[in-house]
Order: C-alpha cells, then structure tokens, then sequence
C-alpha cells in the first residue's frame, strides 16, 4: 500500500461517522428543545397508508442510487460490475457523508474507481464528467425552477415576518452563494475537459510543486496525460450517450428530492398539500442542496437540519419541522454512514489485505 493509499484509507475511516451523528442529533435536539410544544407530535399520524408513503419514499432513494450506477457503467463502457459499482457509490456516498458539502467524496472516488480496475487518467476523467453532469442538473434546473415558480415563492420566509429584502433574506443568499460555487466549478470542468485538458495537466503539475504534495508529482504527470487522452473520448462521445448519461442524473437528483414529498404525505396524508404545493417542495429542496454546499460541517450535518425545518416550514404544520428534519435525516442520509461502515473493510481487505498474502 502506498502513502497516498494510506492517507485515502484513513480519511474513510468508518470510526468518523461518530462526528456527523454527533452533530446532527446535537442540532435536532437543541432545536426541539427550543421549539418543542406540548402536543407537536400527536400530528405526527402513522396509519396503514403510511406504510405505502415511507415505502415509496426508500424507493425514490433506491433510483436516486440505481441512476448512479447506470451512469458510472455508462462512463466506464460497462467496465465495472453491478457489484464494483454498487460499491463504489456506497463508499463515495459515505465520503461525501463524513466530509464537508464543499468538499464531498469526488476526490476520494477517483481512488474507488481505480481500484476496482479503471485507469487513473480514466478514472479522473469519470469522476469529473460526473461532477460535471451533478452541476449542470443544478445550473440548468435552478433558474428554471425560478422562472416558472419565482423568487418570492422559492425563498418565501415565515409569512409572520412579512416582506424582507433580498439582501436580509439568509436563504437567498445561501443559495445564491452555492449556485456562482457551482457555476464557477462547472465551467473549470468544462473547460479542462472539453477544451484544454493540456492546460488542466499544466495547473496539476503546478499544483504538485508544493513541498506536502511534491512526491506524488510523477503519478499527477501520468495522470494528466492520461486524462489527455480520456478526454479525447469524451468530447468524441456519441449524443446518444450524453442524453443517457444526462438522463440518469435527471432521475437520481429528482427522485433525491421528492424523498421529503413522500415524508410529508406519510405523516400528514394525501389532502395536506395539492400537487402545486409538492412541486413548490421540489423546487424548495433543489435551493436547499445548493445552499449547502456552503456548510463546513461533515455531509451537511447540523445545517441541513436547521435549514429543513426553516425553509420548508411552510408545507409542515407548525411545530413538526425538527421532527420531521431528522427523519428526512434518517432516510437519506444516515443509511449511507452505517452502510458505508460495512462495506469499508470488507473493500479494504479485498484491495490490500488479501493481496500481503
């Protein structure tokens, strides 16, 4: 195992799901002490048809998954397994899960991916067509979403504060923070990518110059020429592909979204909200993933909970949004910590334990 292996590995350490979980409870429950009356949960209602919503909530989360999958068998010409890339998606998942939103599990999934057989120029390449794809769903799907629905909707704050400026409004800012982050990364990514991959190789290679990261300038050097190469492919890739592989992003950051719309009809039946009101939510929710990508916290923790209860109160009646916060949490998010603890080292010892032997 080299250095860098070792470094990777222990950033994946699955002792660090301790910090997220920590984080996230501490918020939930300063928050429901704070805003917890007598009889908020009695409006919780869980009734047999409940059981059908909290179902088709899981399964939205299953085809947000399935969409990851399809679209890294698509970038690899289906050189990884179902197996390979399940697990990979697991391991980014839970990267991305015990670090910062900024930062999230692309850096490390470059590592995954190589490892299960996949070059690492190719790899690089992957990870950022995938970056690139993630950004675009939002760059494109953002300012539709304002156009069709409108700012006042979209960031509209408690109705008992009455008119508040753009510039006093704490979730338009967020959100507009997060979307020039996006923006900025996407045409970086584009323009390394597509373009001028060389003059990309050239800003690795000046990036290794630094005395921490200098002995891995040699691997960043073939890596560079081999994303040279990759990208070839890439821009020479058929439309066909490139809708497929769009196709696939669509369906997994949609289905993402309206995991909350079939929370809130488990709890609160199908007469609580019309379909204006759900696609309202949707729209909600894409500028509350943007907004958090500015967290410095493990996955978002603590801030997408205070973030949840505050900009979708409008849709959960009042006193429920924390509740309904940490369950949201619970469904998708806290599932990728425990799943990515079990599949670590069973990952770890089919990729370096077994082959000291």
């Amino acid at each position: 195992m080299t250095d860098n292996s070792g470094k990777i590995l222990k950033s994946i350490n699955p002792v660090k799901i301790v910090l997220p979980i920590f984080i996230g409870l501490g918020v939930t429950g300063f928050l429901m002490y704070r805003e917890y009356e007598p009889g908020t949960f009695s409006l919780l209602n869980f009734t047999l048809q409940s059981l059908f919503w909290l179902f088709v909530a899981f399964i939205f989360m299953a085809i947000r998954d399935l969409g990851y999958m399809v679209r890294l068998r698509l970038l690899t010409n289906k050189k990884l397994s179902w197996r390979k890339t399940f697990n990979i998606i697991m391991l980014w998942e839970f990267t991305s899960a015990i670090t910062p939103s900024a930062i999230g599990g692309t850096s490390v999934a470059i590592f995954f991916i190589n490892k299960e057989g996949v070059r690492l120029g190719r790899s690089t390449a992957v990870v950022m067509v995938t970056s690139f794809l993630d950004e675009l769903y939002f760059i494109l799907t953002f300012p539709i979403i304002l156009l069709i629905m409108g700012q006042a909707d979209i960031f509209a704050l408690d109705s008992e504060l009455g008119y508040v400026p753009w510039y006093r409004n704490q979730y338009l800012l967020f959100a507009l923070t997060g979307y020039v982050l996006k923006f900025l990364y996407t045409a970086i990514i584009t323009y390394g990518l597509f373009f001028n991959p060389r003059g990309l190789k050239l800003a690795l290679l000046w990036i290794f110059k630094f005395p921490v990261i200098r002995k891995w300038r040699p691997q960043a050097n073939e890596s560079g020429s081999d994303l040279i190469e990759t990208s070839r492919e890439f821009r020479d890739w058929p439309f066909k592909k490139w809708v497929q592989a769009f196709i696939a992003t669509f369906f997994s950051w949609t289905a993402r979204y309206w995991v909350v719309n079939a929370l809130v009809l488990t709890f609160f039946g199908v007469t609580w909200m019309g379909w204006g009101e759900h696609f309202l939510m949707f729209g909600k929710q894409l500028v509350m993933w943007i907004m958090m990508l500015v967290s410095p916290t493990p996955g978002g923790s603590g801030f997408a909970e205070y973030v949840f209860q505050g900009f979708l109160a409008p849709f959960i009646p009042v006193g429920t949004g924390v509740a309904m916060a940490f369950i949201w949490r619970l469904v998708s998010y806290y599932p990728y910590l425990f799943i990515g603890a079990f599949v670590i080292p069973r990952w770890v010892k089919k990729h370096f334990v077994s082959r000291k032997h």
